[in-house]
Order: structure tokens, then sequence, then C-alpha cells
């Protein structure tokens, strides 16, 4: 899939709007990475949900990240939710989609 950046995603390139440190970090990471040509934050999805990161790779497929602290991760609607965006992007041909969680300890959010 080819993706092309208009003015206002070139400017979401440039300015990352994130809500939590794991975003932020997961970013960063991104930003450094040389198989992610461009992502965007906070995506919306239908229904009014968002996902965190939509990434295109070197090789102009998608990759789906959803950021999740540990402690949510056994939360029903947090389970919900996660499914719920998965099945999104696999409606839409996205098979790359994983979840994000802080490392063990780094975290006292």
């Amino acid at each position: 899939m080819e993706v092309s950046l208009n003015e206002e995603e070139e400017f979401q390139r440039k300015v990352c709007r994130t809500f939590d440190a794991i975003q932020s970090a997961y970013a960063d990471l991104l930003n450094g990475s040389e198989d992610i040509k461009s992502f965007r934050v906070n995506v919306l999805l239908d229904g009014g949900y968002t996902s965190d990161f939509v990434c295109v790779k070197a090789d102009n497929d998608l990759m789906v990240r959803e950021c999740v602290e540990r402690k949510h991760l056994t939360k029903l609607l947090t389970v919900k939710l996660l499914q719920a965006s998965k099945d999104f992007w696999l409606r839409h041909g996205v098979s790359d989609w994983e979840i994000v969680v802080e490392k063990e300890g780094n975290f006292n959010g």
C-alpha cells in the first residue's frame, strides 16, 4: 500500500502529541527506526475510538501498535477495546498489530 503525506500529515510527523509515557517512549523509538517511514498517533477509528500508532513501514506496509499500561491488561474494558482495534485493522487488511507495554519496573504511572 502506498501512502503519500499531505501537509497535515507532514506537520504531524514533525509534531507528535502523546497522552502518556508509554506513547512518548514508543514515539521516540519509532523516530529512530530506519524500518519506519512515517507514523500517526491517536488515529480515529469508527465509533470514536483511536489507535495509538499507525505506522508506514519501509516496504509501505502498515503496522498498528496499541499502548497499554501493564496493570490495565486484565481489565475487561481494555481487553474489549484492544480486540475491537485488532478486528478493525484486520478488516482493513492490516495484520501487523501488536500491544506495547512498559517494561516491568520502569513505569510508576
